[in-house]
């Protein structure tokens, strides 16, 4: 898979996977949990580190370090430890798995990774998903979704976006006329148009789409959206969107309004947290500083607390102010 190189969690050096499982077990032997020490090894070693960690534990102690953990700690905190210790292959397609599970589909899990994975991403989840859960990931979200929403999550997982290979204006042209002709321009909405354009042109094609649909209609393709859609699909749509504009600046916004208001949204923070922080959180933290004039460290510091809040910080791994 694609290196990245702008998380704020990277290789922990020197590594010693043995002297990290004998820390943690003497963290959590006997009386009361030692917690900062916990969080310090699990917050700075990255997440291969951490499954050698839970190996040297386990070939030491005899003893699972996750289920340790989940003895030990509680709440959100135990939520975030929990959640570092998941091996990075399987994160996405466990985080699917407990979407579509049980009363109740989760959509915003579906919507949140669904549009923010890239192609080759897509189909290592369905992969991972068969294997870990013998189960075909499109047959279990098809039922337990439906309409234009379940249409448009199926053309994503198929994952055959067009490369970035230069961009066609004559269909730029095309594209932003067919999507004003669907939405503005028509009495009700043509669903389809909007789902086979926004979910199978490249990247670089659709930026271009989107200037050219402002210079056509006077309208954000986003003002469109809202308008012309409701529900799950509006909301699928936009994170689309978002996300072919810039997915940094679609996982800061995720993470502002997890935090803003009345409570927090802690299962997206977490999740938002741990699957970008070795991927693109510098670049998140950036976006976050220009669009929410406060930074990412600063939210985080004002809305939560405790050993979770050190934890989040650590991970976050430093201010931009």
């Amino acid at each position: 898979l694609l290196q990245y190189t702008r998380g704020t969690v990277t290789a922990f050096a020197p590594f010693d996977a043995r002297a990290d499982a004998e820390a943690l077990r003497k963290a959590m032997k006997g009386m009361g949990t030692d917690e900062e020490t916990v969080l310090k090894i699990l917050t700075t070693r990255n997440n291969a580190q951490r499954q050698e960690i839970a190996s040297a534990f386990k070939t030491l102690f005899g003893r699972d370090l996750v289920d340790d953990l989940k003895s030990e700690l509680t709440g959100k905190f135990e939520t975030l430890m929990v959640s570092l210790m998941r091996p990075a292959h399987i994160f996405d397609a466990h985080a699917l798995k407990h979407a579509i599970k049980g009363a109740g589909t989760n959509e915003k899990v579906l919507t949140e990774i669904l549009a923010s994975r890239t192609p080759a991403e897509v189909q290592n989840i369905k992969q991972v998903y068969l294997q870990e859960y013998e189960a075909n990931l499109e047959d279990k979200i098809t039922g337990e979704t439906s309409g234009h929403f379940q249409r448009m999550l199926v053309v994503l997982l198929q994952a055959n976006r067009d490369p970035d290979v230069g961009v066609d204006e004559a269909l730029v042209e095309q594209d932003a006329q067919v999507l004003f002709r669907a939405g503005e321009l028509k009495w009700g909405t043509d669903e389809e148009k909007f789902i086979t354009i926004l979910g199978t042109r490249s990247i670089s094609h659709l930026r271009r789409v989107f200037d050219k649909y402002m210079t056509i209609s006077g309208f954000q393709i986003e003002e469109t959206i809202d308008r012309e859609t409701s529900g799950d699909l509006e909301k699928l749509l936009l994170a689309v969107v978002k996300c072919i504009r810039s997915v940094p600046a679609y996982f800061a916004e995720t993470l502002y309004y997890s935090m803003k208001g009345a409570g927090t949204d802690d299962d997206t923070l977490i999740r938002v947290m741990v699957s970008r922080s070795e991927v693109d959180l510098l670049d998140i933290r950036r976006e976050f500083r220009k669009n929410f004039a406060k930074s990412l460290y600063q939210m985080i510091q004002k809305d939560t607390s405790g050993d979770y809040r050190k934890a989040l910080l650590l991970l976050c791994g430093g201010d931009d102010d």
